[in-house]
C-alpha cells in the first residue's frame, strides 16, 4: 500500500493496522474522521515506528495510544 500520499483511505489502513499491533481494545480511538488530516505526518510517523519495532513493551504501547489521544481532533 502506498502511504506517502496524505489521504483518509491511508490514515483508516494506518489506524486500523496500530490497533492490531498495539492491542488496542477501545477501537473507538481508532477512528479516522477523528483524527485531522494534517496530522497525517503525525500519524505515519508513529505506524512506521510500531511497524518497524515489531514487538513493544507495555509502557512504549502506552506511550503510542498516548500519542494517538493526543493527535485526535
Amino acid at each position: 500500500m502506498q502511504l506517502e500520499q496524505p489521504s483518509i483511505e491511508n490514515m483508516e489502513y494506518m489506524l486500523q493496522e496500530l490497533a492490531e499491533k498495539l492491542q488496542v481494545v477501545n477501537r473507538s480511538i481508532m477512528d479516522a474522521e477523528d483524527y485531522n488530516i494534517e496530522k497525517y505526518e503525525d500519524l505515519k510517523w508513529m505506524y512506521d515506528m510500531v511497524v518497524s519495532k515489531g514487538r513493544l513493551s507495555a509502557s512504549e504501547t502506552q506511550a503510542f495510544i498516548n500519542e494517538l489521544a493526543a493527535i485526535r481532533k
